[in-house]
């Protein structure tokens, strides 16, 4: 059995084993024991309120029951922007034109933006190769919609992600040999993993405020510009069925898009209902294909936690639980819990079921 729950002080091997893995392009958990005890440091405070909300930093470990290993992370960072400037390029045109000389062109550029600033962020996300495959990566990636829209108050309205953008396999980007590496004596990757890091000041010192126009770049940035890593599109593909679209930022590194969306119109969210808990004394068989299962979380803030069970677990007004899985939830028979399919074709059991409570309300 996998569940969610916040990241913990003995994750951190765990962690650090999963970054080495990663390799490059994972520039927010590099494999850095100094660095990721640090994020551990900020992430227990952070669920323990002991830091301002604005600068709360929500990470969640996947955790294999049986072993007791930390298999997956990801997060949420509650604002950015606001200690560090935040920098992203915005894609946009200049038109030039005279009419007396019949000329109108459209050029297109890119500006330094600071558009996201006090908007939060979903981020960090990495699970382990051993356990890629049968929902795991959906269940670690939207468990964070629950956690937002719960607790929605922490968070700003909208919320993105930096997708991240086209480099080879020893790391270089097209865009950033064809641009930034003509603004910073450093490598790409250096560049990257700094600001990952949080050390963006160089940035605003160093980057040319003026537009860059786009037709004095090699093709092959161009070409890069807004479209993601090949091991990226999985996870593109998946915000987009969330409801994620691309807004018009990149990143001023690789090129990597920007999605957004408002959290009320996340289909986690809107998909999801509320449930009280029957602990059966029966055993209930939890292996089901994917598309069968629901998300189950157990609306806490400081141990939140969510974990998967199939879709006939839920009723009208009731979700039956093994007690084992109630035992890992931390949920007892009457808490209340959320649930929400966990693939995108999942919704139908949950539907009927709010179809059948609602013919029973009409006809009582």
């Amino acid at each position: 059995m996998l569940v969610i729950r916040p990241l913990q002080e003995g994750d951190l091997e765990d962690l650090y084993e999963m970054a080495q893995k990663a390799g490059k392009g994972l520039t927010t958990l590099p494999a850095d024991r100094e660095l990721l005890q640090r994020k551990i440091d900020m992430a227990r405070e952070s669920f323990r309120q002991r830091c301002a909300p604005e600068a709360a930093l929500y990470l969640f470990a996947m955790e294999d029951v049986e072993t007791g290993k930390a298999v997956g992370i990801s997060g949420i960072q509650a604002r950015v922007g606001l200690d560090e400037v935040f920098y992203n390029y915005r894609l946009s045109v200049t038109v030039n034109a005279s009419s007396e000389l019949g000329v109108h062109v459209r050029t297109p550029t890119l500006h330094l933006s600071n558009d996201m600033t006090d908007v939060s962020e979903i981020c960090s996300l990495l699970l382990s190769g051993d356990y890629q495959g049968g929902g795991n990566g959906l269940l670690l990636s939207r468990s964070r919609f629950m956690y937002l829209d719960e607790f929605r108050s922490h968070f700003s309205d909208k919320v993105f992600a930096e997708m991240r953008g086209v480099s080879d396999e020893e790391g270089n980007s097209p865009l950033w040999d064809a641009l930034g590496s003509k603004f910073f004596d450093m490598e790409f990757s250096q560049a990257d993993m700094l600001s990952g890091l949080g050390n963006k000041a160089f940035i605003a010192e160093l980057m040319p405020k003026y537009p860059i126009y786009l037709p004095m770049l090699p093709s092959s940035a161009r070409a890069v510009i807004g479209r993601v890593h090949d091991n990226t599109a999985p996870a593109l593909k998946m915000l987009q069925s969330e409801g994620f679209n691309f807004n018009g930022l990149v990143d001023i590194f690789d090129g990597g898009p920007v999605v957004e969306a408002f959290i009320p119109s996340i289909r986690t969210i809107r998909d999801s209902v509320n449930r009280h808990v029957m602990i059966s004394r029966k055993p209930i068989d939890l292996n089901v294909p994917a598309a069968e299962k629901v998300m189950v979380s157990n609306r806490s803030f400081r141990d939140f936690r969510v974990t998967t069970v199939p879709a006939s677990c839920v009723g009208p007004d009731t979700l039956k639980l093994p007690a084992e899985v109630g035992e890992v939830l931390r949920v007892e028979s009457g808490d209340s819990v959320r649930v929400t399919p966990l693939k995108d074709n999942g919704s139908q059991a949950l539907s009927a079921n709010r179809g059948a409570r609602q013919s029973r309300r009409i006809g009582s």
